[in-house]
């Protein structure tokens, strides 16, 4: 059986491809794997932010068409560019186990967050991370940085800027571990929902395929990320708003998560928590996010919007 996967051109996704094929060609019966890589509409925009565009499937939409027209079998994406809403006729019914999920701190001057000098300049394109940073350190200086890993690096050993802020998992994943100086505790930045996470998506009428899939499904991350995706499609964010959620699984088998919004001054952060039980992921996700809203978060979600 022969799997065609669609994927982004980038170093990184690249990569989540070829580990899928790898775990397909090792663990099911598949016998080739087709890569059918190609360039989406949020690589090609690299001058404007992310939060312009609009956030909603920026990394996607190309590869999802290919699916749903029969050019590829399966796409594979991280899940932290997932909006919660997928195209009719597609589904997210694999995902594998989550890396690393924390935000790293990456600088070639100083070894730690808290080491920064006033007026410090950071570079991220995340709206997540730099309401939460810039409100526990309102001296530094947040500027736009957009671009593949290697790209965002080379900016910052030309000296754009004095650090920057990358997903621990994407540069494990790419044997750049030694570039973190710092992985940054979730009390200091909530990661992005979804991040560390692989997702499969595929045909919702291909149950060959998805039965081929489910070697590679890990449960745990399933359930986290059910909690998470709950609390954004509540919250109505897209992949680039300033919410975070970020589930684990305690030693006792149940969940705990926390949620954050920002507010675009980066002057408010509202912050919730729950715990509960792995079969009431959903649930949980959306409590979470309805407690967010009685402390405000629809009015700081409508300032980014306008």
């Amino acid at each position: 059986m022969n799997v065609r996967i669609a994927t982004r051109n980038s170093p990184l996704a690249l990569w989540q491809a070829e580990y899928v094929k790898n775990r397909l060609l090792n663990e099911t019966a598949c016998t080739s794997v087709e890569l059918v890589a190609m360039t989406t509409q949020g690589d090609r925009l690299l001058e404007t932010s992310l939060a312009k565009l609009g956030g909603k499937g920026l990394f996607l939409k190309e590869l999802e068409t290919a699916l749903l027209d029969d050019r590829a079998d399966i796409a594979v994406h991280s899940m932290k560019d997932v909006p919660v809403e997928i195209p009719d006729g597609l589904s997210i019914t694999t995902v594998c186990a989550r890396e690393v999920s924390e935000d790293a701190f990456i600088s070639n001057s100083y070894h730690k967050l808290t080491e920064l000098p006033s007026g410090a300049i950071v570079g991220t394109s995340s709206l997540r991370r730099a309401t939460q940073l810039m409100f526990r350190y309102p001296e530094i200086e947040i500027k736009p940085l957009r671009g593949n890993v290697n790209t965002r690096l080379s900016k910052l050993d030309d000296g754009q800027f004095d650090a920057i802020i990358l997903a621990t998992a994407g540069l494990n994943r790419l044997d750049m571990s030694e570039r973190v100086r710092e992985v940054i505790d979730a009390s200091v930045s909530v990661p992005a929902i979804g991040q560390g996470i692989v997702g499969v998506e595929s045909r919702e009428n291909n149950q060959r395929m998805i039965e081929l899939l489910r070697s590679l499904h890990d449960d745990q991350a399933w359930d986290c990320l059910a909690l998470e995706r709950a609390v954004g499609k509540v919250l109505g964010a897209s992949c680039q708003a300033p919410v975070a959620a970020h589930a684990k699984i305690t030693i006792g088998g149940q969940l705990e998560a926390v949620a954050r919004v920002g507010s675009i001054d980066a002057s408010v952060l509202l912050e919730s928590t729950i715990a509960g039980a792995r079969t009431d992921a959903e649930q949980l996700g959306e409590a979470l996010a309805r407690d967010l809203l009685s402390k405000g978060a629809a009015k700081l979600l409508e300032a980014f919007a306008a």
